[in-house]
């Protein structure tokens, strides 16, 4: 008897080729965040350009980086490293205090602005705006509108 073969389907992806998501590489899940390197190795001195900048006392930057003040003296004797997210919300203060200085032309009046607790559409602004991430961006969108000629 004579066998016959059947031609065989041309299939255009191969069952080897053919990945299931338990079989796909884990490291395209799991991207771990990287620290960057100015955020890394923030210092006192680095923090010290930009505290020289505004008009905030100790007590007051101690508050927005949410440390203490003998951590923001200790820092300062040794030279001493900031955590990176205090090292963060002090480039995130350093932002608002160019945007105040471009919006109002001196840092004191962005100062003296921010303590007489404006008023804007999403309520009133105040220093301690500044002790949050969320507060940081209302501030910046005031002074955005403020630039443009908004003043709502």
């Amino acid at each position: 008897m004579e066998k016959r073969n059947k031609p065989k389907k041309n299939n255009l992806i191969s069952a080897e080729s053919k990945v299931s998501k338990l079989e796909e590489p884990e490291v395209s899940y799991n991207r771990s965040v990287k620290i960057i390197p100015a955020v890394k190795n923030f210092t006192y001195s680095e923090f010290k350009k930009i505290s020289d900048k505004a008009p905030f006392t100790q007590a007051e930057w101690a508050s927005l980086l949410h440390i203490s003040e003998r951590t923001l003296q200790r820092y300062a004797k040794n030279n001493g490293s900031f955590a990176p997210i205090n090292a963060e919300r002090a480039m995130q203060i350093a932002q608002v205090i160019n945007e105040g200085k471009k919006t109002f032309g001196k840092t004191e009046l962005f100062y003296n602005w921010l303590k007489r607790k404006p008023l804007m559409l999403e309520g009133p602004l105040s220093f301690e705006s500044l002790t949050t991430a969320y507060g940081i961006q209302l501030v910046l969108t005031q002074l955005g509108r403020i630039q443009h000629g908004i003043l709502a």
